[in-house]
Protein backbone atom coordinates (compact mmCIF):
# COMPACT_ATOMS: atom_id res chain seq x y z
CA UNK A 1 0.00 0.00 0.00
CA UNK A 2 0.95 3.42 -0.49
CA UNK A 3 2.29 5.15 2.24
CA UNK A 4 3.09 8.84 0.65
CA UNK A 5 1.46 11.38 -1.34
CA UNK A 6 1.94 13.34 -4.39
CA UNK A 7 3.28 16.49 -2.02
CA UNK A 8 5.64 14.05 -0.83
CA UNK A 9 6.83 13.10 -3.95
CA UNK A 10 7.36 16.48 -4.95
CA UNK A 11 9.09 17.34 -2.12
CA UNK A 12 11.26 14.58 -2.10
CA UNK A 13 12.36 14.76 -5.78
CA UNK A 14 13.89 18.25 -5.12
CA UNK A 15 15.22 17.33 -2.08
CA UNK A 16 17.19 14.52 -3.29
CA UNK A 17 17.06 13.97 -7.02
CA UNK A 18 19.68 15.43 -8.99
CA UNK A 19 18.52 15.19 -12.42
CA UNK A 20 20.64 15.42 -15.83
CA UNK A 21 20.99 17.90 -18.18
CA UNK A 22 18.91 20.17 -15.68
CA UNK A 23 19.79 23.38 -13.52
CA UNK A 24 18.45 22.36 -10.34
CA UNK A 25 18.25 25.84 -9.28
CA UNK A 26 15.59 26.47 -12.07
CA UNK A 27 13.98 22.83 -11.92
CA UNK A 28 13.55 23.37 -7.55
CA UNK A 29 11.41 26.61 -8.50
CA UNK A 30 9.32 25.16 -10.64
CA UNK A 31 6.04 23.07 -11.40
CA UNK A 32 7.52 19.71 -12.73
CA UNK A 33 5.98 16.68 -14.04
CA UNK A 34 6.22 13.18 -12.43
CA UNK A 35 5.03 10.22 -14.45
CA UNK A 36 3.66 7.40 -12.60
CA UNK A 37 1.99 5.10 -15.70
CA UNK A 38 1.99 4.99 -19.56
CA UNK A 39 -0.31 3.33 -21.91
CA UNK A 40 0.31 3.69 -25.66
CA UNK A 41 1.67 7.07 -26.56
CA UNK A 42 0.31 8.83 -23.77
CA UNK A 43 1.99 9.35 -20.09
CA UNK A 44 0.11 9.66 -16.77
CA UNK A 45 1.34 12.11 -13.91
CA UNK A 46 0.72 11.63 -10.10
CA UNK A 47 -2.05 13.39 -10.58
CA UNK A 48 -3.60 11.87 -13.42
CA UNK A 49 -2.75 14.03 -15.99
CA UNK A 50 -2.37 12.65 -19.27
CA UNK A 51 -0.01 13.96 -22.24
CA UNK A 52 1.60 12.54 -25.55
CA UNK A 53 5.37 11.62 -25.04
CA UNK A 54 5.83 13.65 -28.41
CA UNK A 55 9.33 12.97 -27.31
CA UNK A 56 9.27 9.13 -27.06
CA UNK A 57 10.75 9.64 -23.54
CA UNK A 58 14.20 10.55 -24.48
CA UNK A 59 13.65 9.13 -28.30
CA UNK A 60 13.88 5.19 -27.14
CA UNK A 61 10.00 4.39 -26.74
CA UNK A 62 9.02 2.59 -30.33
CA UNK A 63 5.98 1.00 -29.69
CA UNK A 64 4.43 3.03 -26.83
CA UNK A 65 4.18 2.74 -23.37
CA UNK A 66 3.07 -1.05 -21.33
CA UNK A 67 2.82 -2.75 -24.85
CA UNK A 68 1.28 -6.30 -23.63
CA UNK A 69 3.91 -8.18 -25.83
CA UNK A 70 7.00 -6.46 -24.11
CA UNK A 71 5.41 -6.73 -20.88
CA UNK A 72 5.27 -10.52 -21.63
CA UNK A 73 8.84 -11.26 -22.63
CA UNK A 74 9.85 -9.18 -19.15
CA UNK A 75 7.92 -11.31 -17.18
CA UNK A 76 8.11 -14.61 -18.68
CA UNK A 77 12.56 -13.89 -18.35
CA UNK A 78 11.64 -13.09 -14.98
CA UNK A 79 10.50 -16.29 -14.02
CA UNK A 80 13.79 -17.87 -15.26
CA UNK A 81 16.50 -15.32 -14.21
CA UNK A 82 16.98 -11.65 -14.05
CA UNK A 83 20.67 -11.09 -14.72
CA UNK A 84 24.08 -13.66 -15.38
CA UNK A 85 27.92 -12.39 -16.29
CA UNK A 86 28.46 -12.67 -19.71
CA UNK A 87 32.42 -12.64 -18.22
CA UNK A 88 33.54 -15.93 -20.02
CA UNK A 89 29.97 -17.35 -20.15
CA UNK A 90 26.46 -16.76 -21.47
CA UNK A 91 23.07 -16.58 -21.73
CA UNK A 92 19.74 -17.61 -24.25
CA UNK A 93 18.79 -14.13 -25.26
CA UNK A 94 21.62 -12.30 -25.44
CA UNK A 95 22.48 -14.76 -28.03
CA UNK A 96 19.61 -15.03 -29.51
CA UNK A 97 19.87 -11.13 -29.89
CA UNK A 98 23.28 -10.84 -31.41
CA UNK A 99 21.67 -13.44 -33.89
CA UNK A 100 19.01 -11.74 -34.64
CA UNK A 101 21.13 -8.06 -34.81
CA UNK A 102 23.42 -9.34 -37.43
CA UNK A 103 20.41 -10.35 -39.35
CA UNK A 104 18.86 -7.25 -39.49
CA UNK A 105 22.21 -4.84 -39.91
CA UNK A 106 23.83 -3.43 -42.82
CA UNK A 107 25.95 -6.62 -44.53
CA UNK A 108 29.41 -7.48 -42.73
CA UNK A 109 28.40 -6.76 -39.57
CA UNK A 110 28.84 -9.67 -38.19
CA UNK A 111 30.20 -9.48 -34.19
CA UNK A 112 28.04 -8.58 -31.21
CA UNK A 113 29.72 -6.93 -28.02
CA UNK A 114 26.65 -5.31 -25.37
CA UNK A 115 26.78 -2.28 -22.89
CA UNK A 116 24.05 -0.56 -21.53
CA UNK A 117 23.55 3.12 -23.12
CA UNK A 118 24.65 5.02 -26.12
CA UNK A 119 27.95 6.34 -24.80
CA UNK A 120 28.77 3.18 -23.41
CA UNK A 121 28.44 1.86 -27.54
CA UNK A 122 30.52 4.43 -28.65
CA UNK A 123 33.14 4.22 -26.16
CA UNK A 124 33.32 0.61 -26.94
CA UNK A 125 34.05 1.65 -30.58
CA UNK A 126 36.44 3.67 -30.16
CA UNK A 127 39.06 1.42 -27.67
CA UNK A 128 38.07 -1.29 -29.95
CA UNK A 129 39.24 0.53 -32.79
CA UNK A 130 42.41 2.06 -31.04
CA UNK A 131 42.91 -1.20 -29.81
CA UNK A 132 42.56 -3.20 -33.10
CA UNK A 133 45.61 -0.47 -34.81
CA UNK A 134 47.45 -1.89 -31.96
CA UNK A 135 47.15 -5.47 -32.30
CA UNK A 136 47.82 -5.21 -35.39
CA UNK A 137 51.30 -3.24 -34.73
CA UNK A 138 50.22 -0.09 -35.88
CA UNK A 139 50.72 2.86 -33.89
CA UNK A 140 47.29 5.43 -34.78
CA UNK A 141 46.18 6.89 -32.24
CA UNK A 142 44.50 10.17 -33.73
CA UNK A 143 40.39 10.60 -34.63
CA UNK A 144 38.50 12.87 -37.35
CA UNK A 145 35.45 14.10 -35.82
CA UNK A 146 32.55 16.73 -36.62
CA UNK A 147 31.92 19.82 -35.16
CA UNK A 148 28.22 19.91 -33.07
CA UNK A 149 28.77 16.23 -32.79
CA UNK A 150 27.32 14.02 -29.61
CA UNK A 151 27.73 10.74 -28.63
CA UNK A 152 27.20 10.53 -25.24
CA UNK A 153 28.71 11.86 -21.62
CA UNK A 154 31.36 9.10 -21.09
CA UNK A 155 35.33 10.53 -21.20
CA UNK A 156 35.53 9.15 -24.70
CA UNK A 157 32.25 10.15 -26.48
CA UNK A 158 32.87 13.80 -24.98
CA UNK A 159 36.59 13.61 -26.34
CA UNK A 160 34.90 12.77 -29.96
CA UNK A 161 32.19 15.19 -29.29
CA UNK A 162 32.20 18.68 -30.27
CA UNK A 163 28.79 20.83 -28.80
CA UNK A 164 31.06 23.11 -26.70
CA UNK A 165 27.90 23.94 -24.31
CA UNK A 166 28.11 19.98 -23.27
CA UNK A 167 31.99 19.74 -23.47
CA UNK A 168 34.03 22.63 -23.19
CA UNK A 169 34.57 22.24 -19.19
CA UNK A 170 35.53 19.37 -19.45
CA UNK A 171 38.32 19.99 -22.29
CA UNK A 172 41.58 19.36 -20.32
CA UNK A 173 40.30 15.59 -19.76
CA UNK A 174 39.75 15.15 -23.31
CA UNK A 175 42.02 13.49 -25.76
CA UNK A 176 42.46 15.10 -28.91
CA UNK A 177 40.70 14.81 -32.02
CA UNK A 178 40.43 16.56 -35.60
CA UNK A 179 37.54 18.15 -36.25
CA UNK A 180 35.72 18.95 -39.36
CA UNK A 181 32.78 21.41 -39.63
CA UNK A 182 29.21 20.14 -39.16
CA UNK A 183 28.02 19.54 -42.91
CA UNK A 184 24.63 21.09 -42.19
CA UNK A 185 26.14 24.14 -40.75
CA UNK A 186 28.58 24.47 -43.16
CA UNK A 187 26.55 23.65 -46.36
CA UNK A 188 24.15 26.24 -45.14
CA UNK A 189 26.72 28.81 -44.43
CA UNK A 190 28.93 28.50 -47.16
CA UNK A 191 26.31 27.27 -50.05
CA UNK A 192 23.49 28.41 -48.55
CA UNK A 193 21.80 24.84 -48.82
CA UNK A 194 22.54 21.48 -48.88
CA UNK A 195 23.52 20.97 -52.54
CA UNK A 196 26.07 18.67 -54.45
CA UNK A 197 28.55 21.51 -54.62
CA UNK A 198 28.69 21.42 -51.07
CA UNK A 199 29.00 17.78 -50.50
CA UNK A 200 31.97 17.81 -52.84
CA UNK A 201 33.63 20.42 -50.84
CA UNK A 202 33.60 18.45 -47.48
CA UNK A 203 34.58 15.40 -49.23
CA UNK A 204 37.69 17.33 -50.38
CA UNK A 205 38.69 18.64 -47.13
CA UNK A 206 38.01 15.36 -45.32
CA UNK A 207 40.55 13.14 -48.47
CA UNK A 208 43.08 16.29 -48.27
CA UNK A 209 43.31 14.93 -44.00
CA UNK A 210 43.67 11.32 -44.82
CA UNK A 211 46.12 11.82 -47.55
CA UNK A 212 48.03 13.99 -45.08
CA UNK A 213 47.89 11.99 -41.94
CA UNK A 214 48.96 8.35 -41.65
CA UNK A 215 48.31 8.44 -37.88
CA UNK A 216 44.04 8.41 -38.11
CA UNK A 217 42.41 5.74 -36.40
CA UNK A 218 38.60 6.00 -37.41
CA UNK A 219 36.15 8.54 -39.00
CA UNK A 220 33.06 9.12 -36.53
CA UNK A 221 30.10 10.20 -37.28
CA UNK A 222 26.45 10.10 -35.93
CA UNK A 223 24.31 8.48 -38.83
CA UNK A 224 22.74 11.18 -41.07
CA UNK A 225 21.76 13.56 -38.92
CA UNK A 226 23.37 15.33 -35.75
CA UNK A 227 20.30 15.07 -33.40
CA UNK A 228 21.50 16.71 -29.87
CA UNK A 229 22.91 19.55 -31.99
CA UNK A 230 19.29 20.50 -32.76
CA UNK A 231 18.60 17.87 -35.32
CA UNK A 232 20.91 19.37 -38.42
CA UNK A 233 20.95 16.61 -41.04
CA UNK A 234 23.37 15.63 -43.41
CA UNK A 235 23.73 16.23 -47.16
CA UNK A 236 22.42 13.15 -49.34
CA UNK A 237 25.35 10.75 -50.33
CA UNK A 238 27.54 12.38 -47.45
CA UNK A 239 28.37 9.10 -45.72
CA UNK A 240 28.35 7.22 -48.46
CA UNK A 241 31.37 9.51 -49.41
CA UNK A 242 33.08 9.11 -46.56
CA UNK A 243 32.56 5.00 -46.11
CA UNK A 244 34.65 4.73 -49.93
CA UNK A 245 37.60 7.53 -48.66
CA UNK A 246 37.87 5.34 -45.19
CA UNK A 247 38.35 2.24 -47.09
CA UNK A 248 40.58 4.11 -49.91
CA UNK A 249 42.92 5.35 -47.50
CA UNK A 250 42.59 2.13 -44.35
CA UNK A 251 40.73 3.71 -42.25
CA UNK A 252 37.79 2.79 -39.57
CA UNK A 253 34.75 4.29 -39.74
CA UNK A 254 32.23 3.99 -36.58
CA UNK A 255 28.92 5.15 -37.18
CA UNK A 256 26.88 6.07 -34.13
CA UNK A 257 23.07 5.01 -34.94
CA UNK A 258 22.23 5.65 -31.41
CA UNK A 259 19.55 7.81 -31.84
CA UNK A 260 18.88 6.79 -35.34
CA UNK A 261 18.81 3.14 -35.41
CA UNK A 262 15.27 1.40 -35.40
CA UNK A 263 12.84 2.83 -37.60
CA UNK A 264 13.02 6.37 -37.01
CA UNK A 265 14.53 7.73 -40.33
CA UNK A 266 12.21 5.56 -41.64
CA UNK A 267 14.42 2.55 -42.48
CA UNK A 268 15.45 -0.06 -39.76
CA UNK A 269 18.96 1.97 -39.70
CA UNK A 270 20.32 4.97 -42.00
CA UNK A 271 23.10 2.77 -42.64
CA UNK A 272 20.92 1.43 -45.15
CA UNK A 273 19.06 4.09 -46.73
CA UNK A 274 23.26 5.37 -47.99
CA UNK A 275 24.46 1.44 -48.54
CA UNK A 276 27.08 0.74 -46.53
CA UNK A 277 28.73 -1.15 -43.90
CA UNK A 278 30.52 1.13 -41.57
CA UNK A 279 33.35 -0.89 -39.35
CA UNK A 280 31.67 -0.38 -36.51
CA UNK A 281 27.89 0.45 -35.58
CA UNK A 282 26.44 1.94 -32.16
CA UNK A 283 23.12 0.98 -31.04
CA UNK A 284 21.20 2.08 -28.21
CA UNK A 285 18.01 3.97 -27.34
CA UNK A 286 14.83 2.00 -28.88
CA UNK A 287 16.77 -1.57 -28.88
CA UNK A 288 14.68 -2.67 -26.10
CA UNK A 289 11.34 -0.68 -27.43
CA UNK A 290 12.24 1.94 -24.22
CA UNK A 291 11.96 -1.37 -21.71
CA UNK A 292 15.27 -1.20 -20.29
CA UNK A 293 18.60 -0.14 -20.34
CA UNK A 294 20.52 -1.75 -23.24
CA UNK A 295 23.49 -1.12 -25.80
CA UNK A 296 25.90 -2.74 -28.02
CA UNK A 297 28.38 -2.35 -30.71
CA UNK A 298 28.48 -4.02 -33.67
CA UNK A 299 31.78 -4.88 -35.87
CA UNK A 300 33.07 -6.88 -38.83
CA UNK A 301 34.87 -10.34 -38.62
CA UNK A 302 37.93 -8.60 -39.92
CA UNK A 303 38.22 -6.73 -36.46
CA UNK A 304 37.24 -8.82 -34.74
CA UNK A 305 40.17 -11.61 -36.13
CA UNK A 306 42.27 -8.63 -35.00
CA UNK A 307 41.67 -9.76 -31.10
CA UNK A 308 41.95 -13.32 -31.44
CA UNK A 309 45.34 -15.09 -30.10
CA UNK A 310 46.49 -17.29 -26.87
CA UNK A 311 46.39 -16.02 -24.29
CA UNK A 312 49.45 -15.01 -22.97
CA UNK A 313 49.67 -12.98 -26.38
CA UNK A 314 46.67 -10.68 -24.08
CA UNK A 315 45.69 -9.19 -27.48
CA UNK A 316 41.87 -10.08 -26.08
CA UNK A 317 39.40 -6.15 -25.40
CA UNK A 318 39.86 -5.45 -21.89
CA UNK A 319 36.56 -4.04 -20.96
CA UNK A 320 33.42 -4.77 -20.12
CA UNK A 321 30.27 -4.11 -17.61
CA UNK A 322 28.09 -6.14 -15.00
CA UNK A 323 25.08 -5.78 -17.01
CA UNK A 324 26.71 -6.50 -20.59
CA UNK A 325 24.42 -8.71 -21.86
CA UNK A 326 21.41 -8.72 -19.03
CA UNK A 327 19.23 -11.36 -19.31
CA UNK A 328 15.70 -9.33 -19.35
CA UNK A 329 16.85 -6.37 -21.73
CA UNK A 330 18.01 -9.10 -24.40
CA UNK A 331 14.60 -10.63 -23.75
CA UNK A 332 12.33 -7.78 -23.96
CA UNK A 333 14.99 -6.54 -27.55
CA UNK A 334 13.90 -9.90 -29.30
CA UNK A 335 10.52 -8.83 -28.33
CA UNK A 336 11.23 -5.26 -29.49
CA UNK A 337 12.72 -6.63 -33.05
CA UNK A 338 9.24 -9.25 -33.33
CA UNK A 339 6.88 -6.78 -33.30
CA UNK A 340 8.60 -4.44 -36.49
CA UNK A 341 7.98 -7.31 -38.31
CA UNK A 342 4.67 -9.04 -36.62
CA UNK A 343 2.97 -5.28 -36.78
CA UNK A 344 4.77 -3.70 -40.08
CA UNK A 345 6.18 -0.61 -38.23
CA UNK A 346 8.02 0.24 -40.83
CA UNK A 347 5.56 -0.05 -43.34
CA UNK A 348 3.10 1.76 -41.72
CA UNK A 349 6.02 4.68 -40.85
CA UNK A 350 5.75 5.67 -44.17
CA UNK A 351 2.51 7.76 -44.23
CA UNK A 352 3.03 8.93 -41.31
CA UNK A 353 6.31 10.50 -42.33
CA UNK A 354 4.89 12.20 -45.59
CA UNK A 355 2.16 13.49 -43.01
CA UNK A 356 4.74 15.13 -40.66
CA UNK A 357 7.40 16.59 -43.49
CA UNK A 358 3.45 18.17 -45.00
CA UNK A 359 2.55 19.28 -41.73
CA UNK A 360 6.30 20.77 -40.46
CA UNK A 361 5.39 23.25 -43.64
CA UNK A 362 3.12 25.07 -41.73
CA UNK A 363 5.83 26.11 -39.14
CA UNK A 364 7.14 28.67 -41.58
CA UNK A 365 4.03 30.97 -41.25
CA UNK A 366 5.17 31.76 -37.68
CA UNK A 367 7.46 34.45 -37.49
CA UNK A 368 9.63 32.93 -34.94
CA UNK A 369 10.21 30.20 -36.27
CA UNK A 370 14.25 30.35 -37.93
CA UNK A 371 14.36 26.79 -39.55
CA UNK A 372 12.56 23.46 -39.93
CA UNK A 373 14.67 20.21 -40.02
CA UNK A 374 13.67 16.42 -40.07
CA UNK A 375 15.24 13.00 -41.48
CA UNK A 376 12.22 10.64 -41.75
CA UNK A 377 10.11 10.90 -38.65
CA UNK A 378 12.73 13.12 -36.65
CA UNK A 379 12.60 16.61 -36.69
CA UNK A 380 13.88 20.12 -35.53
CA UNK A 381 11.68 23.35 -35.32
CA UNK A 382 14.27 26.02 -34.30
CA UNK A 383 12.75 29.18 -32.86
CA UNK A 384 14.70 32.38 -33.08
CA UNK A 385 13.95 36.10 -31.91
CA UNK A 386 14.49 37.42 -35.51
CA UNK A 387 14.78 35.55 -38.62
CA UNK A 388 16.07 37.68 -41.01
CA UNK A 389 19.02 38.32 -38.82
CA UNK A 390 19.04 34.42 -37.20
CA UNK A 391 19.51 36.73 -33.87
CA UNK A 392 18.73 33.81 -31.11
CA UNK A 393 16.95 34.40 -27.63
CA UNK A 394 18.97 35.11 -25.32
CA UNK A 395 20.05 31.50 -23.81
CA UNK A 396 19.17 32.34 -19.89
CA UNK A 397 15.32 33.18 -21.39
CA UNK A 398 14.48 29.47 -21.59
CA UNK A 399 12.36 30.16 -24.81
CA UNK A 400 12.05 26.55 -25.73
CA UNK A 401 11.20 25.22 -22.34
CA UNK A 402 8.45 28.03 -22.13
CA UNK A 403 7.21 26.54 -25.57
CA UNK A 404 7.30 23.17 -24.17
CA UNK A 405 5.40 23.92 -20.76
CA UNK A 406 3.17 25.54 -22.31
CA UNK A 407 2.34 22.59 -24.94
CA UNK A 408 1.80 21.04 -21.44
CA UNK A 409 -1.39 22.72 -20.81
CA UNK A 410 -2.84 20.85 -23.84
CA UNK A 411 -1.29 17.18 -22.78
CA UNK A 412 2.07 17.47 -24.87
CA UNK A 413 4.89 16.44 -23.45
CA UNK A 414 8.18 17.87 -25.11
CA UNK A 415 12.02 18.08 -24.10
CA UNK A 416 13.06 20.73 -26.90
CA UNK A 417 17.08 20.94 -27.03
CA UNK A 418 18.03 24.50 -26.46
CA UNK A 419 15.28 26.68 -28.78
CA UNK A 420 15.11 23.49 -30.66
CA UNK A 421 11.83 21.82 -30.54
CA UNK A 422 12.12 18.66 -30.48
CA UNK A 423 9.83 16.34 -32.06
CA UNK A 424 10.32 12.25 -31.36
CA UNK A 425 7.57 10.77 -31.68
CA UNK A 426 6.61 6.53 -31.08
CA UNK A 427 6.68 4.79 -34.28
CA UNK A 428 2.96 3.80 -33.51
CA UNK A 429 1.16 7.18 -32.90
CA UNK A 430 -1.64 7.56 -34.79
CA UNK A 431 -2.03 10.02 -37.39
CA UNK A 432 -5.07 11.97 -35.59
CA UNK A 433 -2.64 12.54 -32.41
CA UNK A 434 0.55 13.47 -34.88
CA UNK A 435 -1.86 16.38 -36.09
CA UNK A 436 -2.35 16.97 -32.14
CA UNK A 437 0.46 17.39 -31.55
CA UNK A 438 1.47 19.89 -34.39
CA UNK A 439 -1.43 22.05 -33.96
CA UNK A 440 -0.35 22.15 -30.68
CA UNK A 441 3.38 23.08 -30.42
CA UNK A 442 1.91 25.69 -33.27
CA UNK A 443 -0.21 27.32 -30.92
CA UNK A 444 2.20 27.08 -28.17
CA UNK A 445 4.64 29.17 -30.14
CA UNK A 446 2.67 31.66 -31.32
CA UNK A 447 1.03 31.94 -27.88
CA UNK A 448 4.94 32.76 -26.57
Amino acid sequence: MRNYSPEDLVRWDKEHFWHPFTQMKVYREEDNLIFERGEGVYLYDIHGNKYIDAVSSLWCNVHGHNHPKLNRAVEEQLKKVAHTTTLGSSNVPAILLAKKLTEIAPEGLTKVFYSEDGAEAVEIALKMAYHYWRNKGEDKRTFITLSEAYHGDTIGAVSVGGIDLFHGTYRDLLFETIRLPSPYLYCKQEHGGLSQTCLADLIIRLQELLRARRDVVAVVLESGIQAAAGMLPYPKGFMKEVRELTRRYEVLMIVDEVATGFGRTGSMFYCQQEGITPDFMCLGKGITGGYLPLAATLTTNRVFEAFLGEFGDAKHFYHGHTYTGNNLAAAVSLANLELFEEEKTLERLKPKIELLTRRLEEFWELKHVGDVRQLGFMAGIELVKDRESREPFPYGERTGFKVAHKCREKGVFLRPLGDVMVLMMPLVIREEEINYVIDTLKWAISEL
